[in-house]
């Protein structure tokens, strides 16, 4: 072995689903050398634990055995060894999350991020490493492929495109940021500028490829030439797990994870765009968009990023927020969906921000500082408690860029600032600072409108949308979301009437109903969970019913008093008779 690093790691037992993972060190710490596996995977702001799933590890240089102490949660430390011998780490990974953000390993198929499986080699993190890729043993799986945008070795034992072998990474930042899929994946690629790109699709499914690949250069084509050409990479795989009910997405440097229900793709022969695959491709588009934003573009909090704590910021706002802002507008400006879909889609943010209660106790920035503790780890209480970062962020960027153009005439906007982070940041490797984003947006568009982006971010309020949008010819309405009267509570979608949100000061709330509780009878009639919304739609606000529940195993009857429901259901229209002057702003803003 020459490599400083070297790992080797092979889906051995599918059907127990562990992988074997090795790592060798040439040159392993003379006071004994240290090993630990990360904590949490960037882009996902949880601790999530991963060495929970290490069933088995132990050490060994020339065959023979190098005691092991276990030093913390997530930490090892091998005895010393003589100088000039190799020490090598042999462990065991248990691998059966089905998410973008860990490891899967079955007999169908078997999929890694580098965070999961490969520990960090201290002292030695910025070195050079490969890695060897093996196939798995059993001969009924020898025809799976590998796909990843990990670079592959050259020499003797190099991968071939697809296939098994080595693969090398400048060091254990890079080696951990390109997820691996292994199996038996349908192949579509094509090409933006110089930069091809792969979809991998791993899973039974009927996809259109060619419509999937045709409609998804669109949109990273407009994302390229939105920041400038050339990409900041040279290749680019989009990595996707095709399930009957699933969705979820996780961004690297040079691709991105997914999971997807097989519903929500195209298949050959559809005309219309449905709903789900315009949600597929949103998040697809998001994920790209986070190769400039997030993956380059960074808050400095994670320059560089500490993998076994949590590491704070109050910019999540701007980079998932601004990110999900430029998801479905890329889909709009490539051409991919209408003008009506996209506001719509604007529609339904708005909607869904209308509907948390807790968008008035907890800000955008706050969100983003404790997505660690709130956002990530939601309860009963979280529409009451917390705001999204995502959304309401979404909608911060909106309004930023609408106020930026209608105050340029249309000669500046959103695009301008993240053009300005990309060149002063993400260019650069310079993490932006907990004022940066403001910094930016001054220099675009003055200290007026970044003192405003600062109280937008750091209060409470509802964003004046309806005013922003009305310069551009768009009419915002409110109407109720349903004519019964308002409970004041979500039920559960499926199963028994249970209550899953009680909302803050709403009529079940008021009256001593909590989640969890499972309704029984209203007004002495049976009450099931599809058949509540029949039942309440022949009352009217302000009458009193009498309702009973199980809370665990106790029947508690409750009397409360129905209310009018929110006017919380968001619609956008362009005006009937707009201004050539609105259709003007209209045009520069979503492209036609």
């Amino acid at each position: 072995m020459t490599d400083p690093i070297h790992y080797r790691i092979c889906p051995l037992y599918p059907r127990a689903h562990r992988f074997a993972v090795s790592v060798t060190v040439a040159e392993p710490d003379p006071e004994g050398q240290v090993f630990s596996l990360p904590a949490w995977i960037p882009g996902s702001y949880m601790i999530r634990e991963f060495a929970r799933n290490i069933v088995s590890i132990r050490a060994e240089a020339d065959g023979k055995a190098v005691a092991l102490e276990k030093l913390d949660k997530h930490s090892w430390r091998a005895a010393r060894v003589p100088a000039g011998r190799a020490l090598t780490l042999h462990y065991e990974v248990y691998a059966w999350d089905l998410s973008v953000r860990a490891a899967h390993l079955d007999h169908t198929h078997a999929f890694f991020n580098g965070t999961s499986v490969f520990l960090k080699v201290h002292g030695h993190s910025a070195r050079p490493c490969t890695v060897d890729i093996q196939p798995p043993v059993d001969e009924r799986l020898r025809d799976w492929r590998v796909i990843t945008a990990l670079p592959r070795a050259s020499g003797r034992g190099a991968a071939k495109a697809y296939g098994f072998g080595l693969y090398r990474a400048a060091d254990y930042d890079e080696l951990i940021d390109h997820p691996v899929e292994m199996g038996r994946f349908t192949l579509g690629s094509f090409q933006v500028g110089e930069v091809v790109h792969d979809v991998a699709l791993t899973g039974r499914h009927d996809c259109d490829m060619v419509r999937l690949t045709a409609d998804l250069k669109r949109i990273c084509a407009w994302q390229v030439d939105l920041f400038g050409a050339p990409a900041p990479m040279d290749y680019y795989a989009f990595l996707v797990m095709i399930v009957g009910d699933g969705y979820g997405g996780l961004e690297h440097r040079a691709s991105t994870a997914l999971l997807a229900s097989r519903a929500d793709l195209p298949y050959a022969g559809m005309k219309a765009m449905t709903k789900g695959y315009r949600q597929f491709l949103g998040l697809c588009s998001h994920e790209y968009f986070h190769t400039w934003n997030v993956k380059r573009i960074k808050p400095a909090a994670f320059t560089p990023y500490d993998l076994a704590a949590e590491n704070y910021t109050r910019l999540l706002w701007a980079f998932e927020g601004f990110t999900s802002y430029y998801d479905d507008l890329a889909l709009v400006r490539s051409g991919v969906i209408e003008v009506d879909d996209y506001l719509a889609l604007i529609g339904q943010t708005l909607s869904n921000v209308l509907r948390t209660p807790g968008r008035r106790r907890q800000s955008v920035a706050e969100s983003s500082f404790d997505a660690w503790i709130k956002y990530y780890r939601q309860d009963e209480n979280a529409p009451n408690a917390i705001v999204s970062y995502y959304a309401k962020g979404a909608l911060v960027a909106l309004a930023l860029d609408l106020q930026l153009r209608a105050a340029s005439a249309g000669q500046k906007s959103l695009d301008d600032v993240m053009r300005l982070l990309w060149q002063h940041y993400g260019q650069t490797g310079i993490g932006v600072p907990e004022d940066g984003i403001f910094a930016a947006v001054a220099q675009i568009g003055g200290t007026s409108l970044a003192r405003w982006l600062r109280r937008a971010v750091e209060g409470t309020d509802d964003l004046p949308l309806a005013r922003l949008l009305k310069p551009f010819g768009i009419v915002c309405t409110a109407e109720p979301a349903s004519t019964a009267p308002w409970l004041g509570a979500k039920l559960a979608v499926d199963g028994e009437p249970r209550l899953v949100h009680v909302y803050d000061d709403g009529p079940a709330q008021r009256a001593g109903l909590s989640a969890g509780d499972v309704l029984v009878a209203l007004d002495g009639l049976k009450v099931d969970a599809r058949g509540l919304d029949a039942m309440l739609a022949r009352r009217r606000p302000g009458e009193r019913i009498e309702l009973y529940a199980f809370r665990r195993d106790e029947l508690l009857r409750f009397e409360l008093e129905l209310a009018t429901p929110p006017a919380d259901q968001i619609s956008l229209k362009p005006a009937a008779k707009a201004s050539a002057a609105a259709r003007r702003l209209r045009r520069g803003w979503l492209g036609r």
